[in-house]
């Protein structure tokens, strides 16, 4: 039996996401487990995808935060932790979409095995459909090598999480608050089920690798406090874990 009391804030940022928002937002009304919040914050988004949104805000289980200016995604994460007050967080971007048992087992396994950190396995869409498994463990060491927790996948206990921020980065910005989460916690697990979908669009591929490894860089040296050699080890190991996953192309 779920408690009265929510147990999982969901935190969307949306920026000008009109054609997929609807679907996204579709996949958490039909979860399974019914004892979650969603917490919506709009970056300033164009009217056509405000209209989308507003729909929404008549449900008691979303709330929707509506910012004046354009701040980033970092900016939006953050706002809305601010905002929770569950014991569980979980994170969505505003073009991703969850099965609708999702919550449920993640939740389960979660409690049983008292886990701060999970992620699941999940399928890619949009123009490149695979099936990503990630390793079943993470610690910080591996992370920095192989950064397949899925942002959209995530699960965290709200304790895990005191004190740590999203970096105010044009991208890349959920990589630090992993690491930070991974210094902390020590390892995160992995749910073995594909229970998320990640869209990939064409400013997520090729076109961005060298855009997100630069980014990965900086945040390295001044975040992370790696030296030269670790930084450059900790930029081809992700290189040639995202070919292992995603090819070439």
């Amino acid at each position: 039996m779920e408690n009265k009391k929510t147990e999982v804030d969901i935190i969307l940022p949306n920026f000008n996401s009109s054609e997929y928002i609807d679907a996204t937002i579709k996949s958490i009304i039909k979860q399974t487990f019914r004892n979650w919040k969603l917490i919506i914050i709009d970056d300033f988004s164009d009217i056509k995808t405000k209209k989308k949104i507003k729909k929404y805000e008549k449900l008691n289980k979303i709330k929707v935060y509506w910012i004046k200016r354009n701040r980033g995604a970092a900016y939006c994460r953050n706002f809305g932790i601010s905002k929770s007050k569950s014991k569980f967080l979980a994170f969505i971007d505003s073009d991703d979409i969850w099965e609708k048992n999702k919550l449920k087992l993640q939740i389960q396994y979660m409690k049983k095995n008292n886990y701060d950190f999970t992620y699941t396995s999940y399928k890619t869409f949009g123009l490149r459909y695979e099936k990503i498994n990630p390793p079943l463990k993470f610690n910080f060491e591996k992370f920095i090598k192989n950064t397949s927790i899925a942002t959209s996948t995530m699960m965290v206990k709200r304790i895990a999480i005191k004190g740590i921020k999203f970096t105010n980065t044009k991208i890349c910005e959920d990589y630090f608050f992993k690491c930070k989460i991974l210094n902390k916690v020590k390892f995160a697990h992995c749910i073995r089920k594909y229970l998320t979908r990640y869209r990939i669009r064409e400013n997520s591929l090729q076109s961005n690798k060298f855009k997100n490894l630069y980014w990965i860089w900086k945040i390295n040296n001044k975040f992370n406090k790696l030296n030269f050699l670790e930084n450059l080890v900790s930029l081809l190991s992700i290189s040639l874990n995202s070919i292992k996953k995603y090819g070439l192309k």
